[in-house]
C-alpha cells in the first residue's frame, strides 16, 4: 500500500472516530420503501456528515469490531447517483452479503475496495 492509500484509510478512520454512528436500519429490519428487502447487516450513517445525496455518509456496521477495512462504491441507476458506503468491522461473510446486496438488481451496481 502506498502512502496516498494509507492517508485515505487514515482519513476514514479519523472521520469515523470523530463521528457518532447512527444505526437506523438494524440487522433484520425491513427497508422503509421496499418491505420485502431485509437488512442482513446493520446499516446507518455518520451523524453530522454529508454524502452525495445530501444525507449522512452511509455505513455498514458488522460484528467484528470498529476497524474500517473496505468501502463500497455504488452507482444507482434509478436515483442516477453514486456514492460510497463505509464498511466498519465486517467479517468476510458480512462483506459478501453487502456486496451481493449492492449487485442484486440491474439498477444498482457496486465494487468493493479493500484496505
Amino acid at each position: 500500500m502506498n502512502s496516498f492509500d494509507q492517508d485515505y484509510w487514515m482519513a476514514l478512520d479519523s472521520l469515523i472516530r470523530d463521528s457518532k454512528i447512527v444505526i437506523d436500519r438494524p440487522k433484520g429490519a425491513a427497508h422503509p420503501k421496499y418491505p420485502h428487502f431485509i437488512y442482513q447487516v446493520d446499516y446507518g450513517y455518520l451523524e453530522n456528515t454529508s454524502s452525495m445525496d445530501g444525507a449522512g455518509i452511509d455505513v455498514w456496521v458488522g460484528s467484528d469490531g470498529r476497524r474500517t477495512d473496505a468501502i463500497m462504491c455504488i452507482v444507482d441507476l434509478i436515483k442516477r447517483d453514486s456514492e460510497i458506503k463505509i464498511l466498519i468491522g465486517c467479517t468476510e461473510k458480512e462483506k459478501q452479503l453487502i456486496y451481493q446486496t449492492h449487485n442484486a438488481t440491474p439498477y444498482m451496481k457496486g465494487i468493493m475496495v479493500r484496505r
